[in-house]
Formats: C-alpha cells, sequence, structure tokens
C-alpha cells in the first residue's frame, strides 16, 4: 500500500499577497548586497535581497512551492532591517515584500518551530498588558532570587536542552520598577508648559528598560512639554508583523487608534525605534479597514520619535558637560525604516564635552532584529560579531542606540566579548547631561 505524498502548496493566497509590482521594480543591480546584514555574513546570493525577491517571484509564478524548504529558510533567515531599501536606487519596499510573505507562511502553518513558539507567546501574551506584566514579574523574580545566576553557572539548561539554553542566554534584565500607562498617567513640564504630547509605553521598554522611560518623560518635561499616558495602549504590533502575525498587529492597532484619539496632542512620542515604524505604518496597515483607514492615517501622522521631536523642539534647560566619548548606532527601524540618521547625532552633539566619533557601517544591523535574536540565534550571532569588530575599531566608551533590541543584544556582545564599553539609550545620556547642569546650578 502506499501513501500518498502531502500536496504541495504552491503560489501565494490571495489574501494580503506580496505585490507583484514591488518584485517587479528590482533591477537586479546588486546596490543592496553590501548593505544587507545575512550577505555580508553567508556570502549567498539567496541571502541577499536581491535573490529572496527572486525568490519570491518564483512563487508568485508557480515555479517554486510556497512550502519549499529552499524558499522558506532564505526568506525567514532575513531580518527584516531594511537597509537595502536605503541603499536601493529604484525606491524597492523589500519590507513590504518579505512581511507579506512571512503573513503568508503563517497562515499556512508553515512556520519553523521556535518562531511556531514566539508567535503563540506574542499573539497570547503581548496582546493583553497584564499577561505581559505578570510574565514580566514572574521573569523579574527569577533574576532578582538569584535562580537565573545559578542556572547559569551550572549550565544546567545547556546540558538539558540546549535550544532553551540559547534562548535564555537573550532574556533582557527586568527593571526594578515597571513603567506603563497603570503606573503613571502625566509628567508635568518643568516650568512653563509649550507642549501637550503623548508617550508610548510599548511592551518590552515598560518592563525591561523603564529607566529608559523614566529618563525620557525627564528629558520631555525640561524641554517644556505636558506628557500624558493615556491608560488603555497597547503594544505597537511590530513584532506581530515581522513574525507573520499581520491580524493580532491590526487588533492592536486599532486599539492603540482609540487609546490615543481626541488626546489633541501636538504629537505622539516614542522611544523605541521600531515601535515608531510600525506606528508610522498604521496607514498602510489598515488601509483596508473602512472604519480605521482615515483615522489611522491621522494617528501615523502625530507619530514621532523621541530623537526626531527633540532636534525640532526649544532646547529648554541648559545641557551640563559630560566627558564621554560616544559611538552612534544607528537602529534599524529608526535608519531605514523612519529615515532618521541625523537628529540623534545632532543631539549628542550639542551636550557639552562629549566627542562623537563614527565606527564603520554604524547603519548596518546589529544582529537583533526583534525576536530574530531568538529565532535564529546563530546568525545573529554572526552579525553581531561584525558589529562588534566595528566597534572596537574606534576609542570609545559608550555605545548609544533607539531601540531596546539594540541595546539588549549590544550589551550581550560587550559582555561576551569583554569589552569596556557602557551601552546606553540616548535618552539616558541627554538626562545625564541635563542632571550633570543642575548640579553645577544651571
Amino acid at each position: 500500500m502506499t501513501v500518498a505524498a502531502p500536496p504541495v502548496r504552491r503560489g501565494f493566497s490571495a489574501s494580503n499577497a506580496p505585490d507583484p509590482a514591488v518584485m517587479q521594480a528590482c533591477v537586479h543591480c546588486g546596490m543592496c548586497l553590501n548593505e544587507c546584514p545575512t550577505y555580508r555574513v553567508i556570502r549567498l546570493e539567496m541571502d541577499s535581497p536581491r535573490g529572496r525577491i527572486q525568490l519570491i517571484k518564483g512563487v508568485n509564478d508557480g515555479h517554486i512551492a510556497l512550502d519549499s524548504q529552499v524558499f522558506l529558510a532564505h526568506t525567514f533567515r532575513c531580518l527584516d532591517c531594511r537597509g537595502c531599501e536605503t541603499a536601493c536606487p529604484s525606491g524597492v519596499k523589500y519590507g513590504r515584500l518579505i512581511e507579506a510573505v512571512r503573513d503568508q507562511t503563517a497562515r499556512a502553518g508553515l512556520l519553523p518551530r521556535r518562531r511556531r513558539i514566539a508567535s503563540w507567546v506574542l499573539r497570547h501574551v503581548f496582546t493583553r498588558r497584564t499577561r505581559l506584566r505578570r510574565v514580566g514579574q514572574a521573569l523579574r523574580l527569577y533574576q532578582r532570587l538569584g535562580v537565573q545566576a545559578f542556572i547559569r553557572r551550572l549550565r544546567i539548561l545547556a546540558w538539558v536542552w540546549p535550544a532553551l539554553a540559547q534562548v535564555e542566554a537573550m532574556a533582557p534584565a527586568m527593571s526594578r520598577r515597571f513603567l506603563d500607562a497603570g503606573d503613571l498617567r502625566f509628567v508635568p513640564a518643568v516650568g512653563p508648559a509649550r507642549y501637550r504630547v503623548a508617550f508610548v509605553t510599548g511592551c518590552i521598554m515598560s518592563l525591561a528598560f523603564a529607566e529608559v522611560h523614566r529618563a525620557s518623560l525627564r528629558v520631555l518635561a525640561r524641554r517644556g512639554c505636558d506628557i500624558e499616558i493615556p491608560e488603555h495602549q497597547q503594544c505597537c504590533g511590530a513584532l506581530h508583523i515581522h513574525g507573520g502575525d499581520r491580524a493580532s498587529a491590526q487588533d492592536l492597532a486599532r486599539r492603540n487608534i482609540d487609546a490615543f484619539e481626541g488626546g489633541g496632542y501636538d504629537a505622539i512620542l516614542t522611544n523605541s525605534a521600531g515601535c515608531g515604524s510600525a506606528l508610522k505604518e498604521y496607514g498602510q496597515l489598515l488601509a483596508g479597514d473602512p472604519a480605521y483607514a482615515e483615522r489611522a492615517h491621522r494617528f501615523a501622522a502625530k507619530v514621532q520619535d523621541l530623537s526626531e521631536f527633540l532636534a525640532a523642539c526649544e532646547s529648554g534647560h541648559a545641557l551640563g558637560e559630560l566627558r564621554r566619548t560616544v559611538v552612534y548606532q544607528d537602529a534599524c527601524h529608526l535608519a531605514h525604516g523612519q529615515g532618521i540618521t541625523r537628529q540623534p547625532r545632532d543631539l549628542l552633539r550639542a551636550i557639552p564635552g562629549l566627542t562623537l566619533v563614527e565606527m564603520r557601517n554604524p547603519a548596518v544591523c546589529c544582529g537583533s532584529a526583534g525576536l530574530y535574536s531568538v529565532t535564529d540565534t546563530a546568525t545573529s550571532l554572526q552579525v553581531l560579531d561584525e558589529k562588534l569588530d566595528a566597534l572596537e575599531g574606534v576609542e570609545a566608551d559608550t555605545v548609544v542606540s533607539a531601540n531596546p533590541g539594540c541595546l539588549l543584544h549590544l550589551r550581550l556582545g560587550v559582555k561576551r566579548r569583554g569589552l569596556k564599553l557602557r551601552v546606553v539609550h540616548l535618552a539616558e545620556l541627554l538626562d545625564e547631561a541635563y542632571a550633570a547642569a543642575r548640579a553645577d546650578g544651571g
């Protein structure tokens, strides 16, 4: 008796299929190759944007099966950093292609095991703020009681479950005090209020980088901002989009629009590059929703990155002197997703006593890429090694970035390599500069 082979899945489904016009816009010039982190470390054409576009066209034309292991392996290896979009002279919106592919493969049940687990966590934990907070509290307890240190010291997970040990090594350190809309609702301006802004707390930022949030709020207050933190805001949905769960991302977008709408804010501010990029694309995400399409565009038009807003607003109180030599790492979804590279550097140069130096390829991805460091750890660490090599090539004592994933990944790399570098968010340095001015009587 012969067993019938499972049917081969060919082509994309009609719903949210990759746009053939975007595929056709690629002229195969190769300008993207050196900006692609996976191509830089693997050196395979199919691990470049140009090669992946050809694979996507192959599925679209019916020449390659959607469940082809070659297609899945190379498209999932993409970090979705969008460095290729900045380099592309034809303006190919590659990110839209790869995100549509992720949505197609997820709905077809073709996600690899680690990605399936990550998708489940994102759908069932990150979409509910109370659940996420409980997970954060449990992780904080695991870390504070010394259980994490004990397990790592004895390498228990490495013996029992090596794959889980890799994932556990990437776990962020939880903040001592979380900060989301349930903890703080309003921060008044220091002095006369010139702006009224809303602040996005996000998911990972509120749990693992609450100190960055507090620094951001202090800086904004000193710039004359009355800051509101809308109560019912949710995760922005960026991780869901990158993971192929477009439906959850759309649901989160609707809930965030409802939470922020009607506030009459001068701006909606985020200190996370990945969040900002996703929030600014709500108009595209909800374009097919007649009840939210126009509202999504209005919402997105108000969103600004913290550095974008600070660089354009009045300076406020004086900055004190910081004797630091700083190197800036461009977060992918700030540089490539939002086109913001000058403003963070201008803000750093404005700090008295601070010296800003540049490393080679500062806008090439560090390898974090959302949950990529968890789902594709080996490639992520290869990409990180190249970034660490670049950092070793400059004389600096501080690395600055503007995204939680970058901060986590760079701190991991700096620790593993034993580099004497402090890794901080831009807001933390600005906050320190304001504190230095107050200490000097400014």
